[in-house]
């Protein structure tokens, strides 16, 4: 499995509670309620963008081949190339990390309604 191919990002992220997944901005986007919390990009080199918390956007803006994703960099928005020093298991972790710091902004009706539990282990 791979997130920077699209089918393997549909069927990892499309799983998730309350996730949909639209084509919009050349990139194929996953939001939750109506949220972003991840991009992948229709072009090469292939690269996906998320959110993540302020240490994590330090450490990780200073690894080869991620870098502050643009438009979004100052909330803490990164993109990660493909072939950059993470794993696909460290990737799809920052993913779901993304996915619970956009969901916990979310109301709590709307995340019960989207079957989202209220501990996101953030």
């Amino acid at each position: 499995m791979s997130l920077y191919i699209r089918d393997d990002y549909d069927r990892a992220l499309g799983s998730w509670p309350g996730v949909t997944v639209e084509d919009l901005w050349e990139a194929r986007i996953a939001k939750v309620g109506g949220k972003v919390f991840c991009l992948l990009s229709d072009e090469a080199p292939h690269r996906v963008v998320f959110k993540c918390g302020e240490t994590s956007f330090d450490l990780l803006t200073e690894l080869e081949g991620i870098s502050q994703a643009p438009y979004f960099a100052k909330r803490h928005w990164v993109q990660v190339f493909e072939g950059s020093p993470l794993s696909e298991d460290e990737l799809l972790a920052y993913v779901q990390r993304s996915f619970a710091l956009v969901a916990k902004g979310l109301t709590r009706k709307l995340r019960s309604e989207l079957g989202i539990a209220d501990d996101l282990g953030i």
